[in-house]
Order: structure tokens, then sequence, then C-alpha cells
């Protein structure tokens, strides 16, 4: 599986490798429902710093905020997989962006997992980057 042929990735700007670990598993040997916003939380934190949202937080002093958060779950994981995180800015407005997720399995060569955060409040360098970085979907 790579990350610039997958075509369920092809529409994300960002995309993050990770590995199941066996601890992300619970008692009934799949990955926790918990550890997929932990996956998000990775990708985000990628697509913020690709944003400058990162240089922005040191030099303001103001982070970013998830106000929301949600998953939509397709197919289990399992140890030992290989994922791939794409990460996207959805709608974009003057307080807020709403961050949208897709996980892909290799294990499943296919969508495992959607989801989106609202993140705010958003610096407007950061608005301004993330509309180049998107280009014309925004």
């Amino acid at each position: 599986m790579s990350i610039m042929t997958h075509p369920e990735l092809a529409a994300f700007p960002v995309v993050v490798e990770m590995d199941v670990a066996w601890g992300d598993m619970d008692a009934f040997a799949h990955v926790n429902n918990v550890v997929y916003f932990r996956y998000f939380e990775n990708a985000r934190i990628a697509y913020l710093d690709r944003v400058g949202w990162m240089r922005s937080r040191e030099e303001t002093g103001l982070g970013p905020i998830v106000a929301s958060t949600s998953a939509r779950y397709r197919k289990p994981l399992s140890y030992p997989d290989h994922l791939l995180v794409g990460v996207r800015a959805g709608e974009l407005q003057s307080d807020r962006v709403t961050i949208e997720y897709r996980l892909v399995s290799a294990r499943w060569d296919a969508v495992a997992t959607d989801g989106q955060a609202v993140v705010v409040p958003i610096p407007d360098a950061v608005r301004a980057a993330i509309i180049e970085l998107e280009g014309a979907r925004q």
C-alpha cells in the first residue's frame, strides 16, 4: 500500500503512517475505540504543524482547541497492522475549522474509520495557510 497511490487518500494533503501497537488492543483483541482518537490526534498535529498552527501557538500562546470530535468505525483494527491516516480541512469558518480524517488499514486495504474534529479558534495566518494548502477545495 503506497501513500501516493491509495485512492482513498487522494484528496488528503497530509498523510501520516503508523503501526498498530499490541497495547492498542483491548480484551476483545481489537483496537479500543479511544485509540482511534489518538491516531487522529497524531495526524491532526502533523496537519496543524504543516499549516503553521504550532508555530503560531508558540508565538501567541493561543493554541488549537478541539471543540468536538467524532468517528465512524467501518472495519475493526488489530495487531499487527500498518495504518495511513489522511487529514484535511473540511468546512473552514472565520473562527473554526473542521478537520477530516480517513484511516486506511494495510491489512484490509480499505478505509477502517472516518472521523472529524472541530478546532477553534483559528488565527488568520493559519486560515490563509490552510487555504493555500487545500487549494481550490476551499
